[in-house]
């Protein structure tokens, strides 16, 4: 970590010709036998590496995204400023070096850049706007705050410098990038979708074949949800009468569901800590899998200033290495400010019984607890270049394993819940692809995704805009929770009365993000004791 903050990217012609000599170097090197590389952190180079071939030679970025410079310019300084683990005279030495390097990259954007799309444009610019203003007026301010003085030979020059380069930048996205702008093209199409789902899955898998599977555990899931609901309303309602129809009986079980609601941040926050805590227990007197030693997790409410990510929420985890491994889990949130039907609405759709099911794919022992072990037993190539199916899917897998084991058994909301969750899995698959594929509108996906898939309004809303930035990591949550399950289904048939569930538990977290039809290998080597 310390010697990675002194890095910084250099997007110069050259310098992207040389990456790409590179990496065609070690693809050459993988398709032979490096006897010194285990096979599976070869396999997950070679996608890394295949990645970033596609990367800076098809989709070519350099040339087509001004805001991938202007992100990078955006967060050139600051992180110097904030990190404890350097000296001041280290700081004033990277804050100079820093200097040339956001001048050498604003100069490499000017030269690069051919057309770029025009939400990419006016997301540039404006960000490019915020960066003019700290160098011209705010740097200075904030070196004054945390030095005395900077001893920085030719600092008044550099500082000069990459003013200039970032003014010409901004008067070439302003004029020459401006007037030749690319129309958005969101919907990438059947050809670019089969080829981004064959990198991505590592597989020969079509667009077709993952349509047709995600299908079918729509129609499997949407019985099982009927099914639930019924059993629900009888034990609740005897004395009522149970809809014949699917939709008015699943409706009336999913109404009562969202009844179940917290009423504000405070009590959420409070209520997550609590499942947390139930989670842990009732994975130790189950004996499920081996819970890590220390605790380094820390629940917080996503702040507003997170937009729209802070209406979802997400796990935070460090990254790889990091020597104070803390991960933070942001629940979701909403303003009080905000009409109270509204929110009203969005709590409803992050109910409690969604949040017991939820506890176990988000912290235990789903995302927390699998990326703590994995980093505990570090493989550095798979800690930097995970498999992208493995941790959205052992994460949904996780959430079958322990109501299979009894998690919330007396509770069917809590299962409904769950059922819900893997309807709306595989809605996301069957969804990316018809969006790219067969070229499905906002109002389809919406209208499939509540009618058929039952999603919660807050998550149908949202999914447009997932399903556009991040098609294939959308698979990911259906694709590896299936596969988990063949493989689970497929040792317990192996080994009969010998399966030992935390041994099969701790061997998939210890082996890290790999391709997942590799443990089929490992396990065929492993005998319980």
């Amino acid at each position: 970590m310390h010697a990675s903050i002194f890095q910084f990217e250099n997007f110069s012609q050259n310098n992207i010709e040389k990456w790409l000599s590179f990496n065609e170097q070690v693809l050459l090197k993988l398709s032979k036998t490096v006897a010194e590389i285990d096979n599976i952190d070869a396999r997950l180079l070679r996608v890394q590496v295949l990645s970033e071939i596609d990367q800076w030679k098809k989709l070519s970025l350099h040339k087509s995204s001004l805001l991938m410079y202007t992100k990078l310019i955006a967060g050139a300084i600051d992180p110097i400023l904030k990190v404890d683990y350097l000296i001041t005279p280290e700081k004033h030495d990277l804050i100079c070096q820093r200097l040339d390097q956001v001048s050498e990259l604003s100069h490499a954007a000017k030269n690069n850049l051919i057309k770029v799309a025009e939400d990419d444009l006016s997301k540039g610019i404006k960000s490019l706007d915020n960066s003019l203003a700290f160098y011209k007026n705010k740097l200075s301010q904030s070196l004054k705050a945390e030095f005395s003085t900077i001893s920085c030979q030719d600092y008044n020059l550099k500082l000069e410098n990459v003013i200039n380069r970032l003014d010409a930048l901004h008067s070439y996205a302003k004029g020459a990038l401006s007037e030749n702008v690319l129309k958005p093209k969101k919907i990438i199409g059947y050809d670019e979708y089969a080829r981004r789902l064959k990198l991505y899955t590592d597989s020969d898998l079509t667009p077709e074949a993952l349509a047709q599977m995600a299908l079918e555990e729509i129609e499997i899931v949407r019985t099982l949800m009927g099914e639930v609901s019924k059993t629900y309303l009888q034990a609740t309602y005897p004395n009522e009468p149970i809809p014949d129809n699917y939709h008015e009986l699943t409706a009336k079980a999913l109404a009562d569901m969202e009844k179940d609601a917290p009423l504000n941040a405070e009590e959420y926050l409070q209520f997550w800590n609590q499942l947390s805590e139930a989670a842990v227990q009732f994975i130790k007197e189950n004996e499920i899998a081996t819970l890590p030693k220390n605790n380094t997790l820390r629940i917080i409410t996503a702040p507003e200033s997170a937009g729209p990510a802070a209406r979802i929420g997400w796990v935070a985890s460090a990254p790889p290495f990091d020597p104070n491994p803390i991960t933070t889990l942001n629940l979701p949130s909403i303003p009080e400010t905000l009409p109270k039907q509204e929110q009203l609405d969005f709590w409803a759709s992050f109910n409690k019984p969604f949040n017991r099911m939820i506890v176990i794919h988000e912290l235990f022992p789903g995302h927390y607890m699998q990326l703590k072990i994995s980093r505990e037993t570090a493989h550095p190539i798979r800690l930097l270049f995970p498999y992208g199916t493995y941790t959205e899917g052992w994460a949904t897998f996780t959430e079958k394993v322990l109501l299979d084991a009894g998690w919330e058994k007396e509770n069917h909301l809590t299962y409904l819940a769950h059922l819900r969750k893997r309807l709306e899995n595989a809605n996301r698959a069957y969804t990316s692809m018809q969006v790219h594929c067969n070229g499905w509108s906002q109002d389809q996906v919406m209208k499939f995704s509540t009618e058929t898939s039952l999603l919660a309004p807050q998550f149908a809303k949202s999914l447009w805009g997932r399903i556009i930035s991040s098609p294939m990591q959308l698979t990911s949550y259906f694709l590896g929770g299936s596969q988990f399950t063949k493989l689970l289904h497929a040792e317990k048939e192996r080994l009969g009365s010998q399966f030992n569930l935390m041994l099969f538990m701790d061997t998939i977290m210890k082996a890290g993000p790999i391709p997942i039809d590799e443990f089929y290998k490992i396990f065929a080597l492993t005998t319980p004791s």
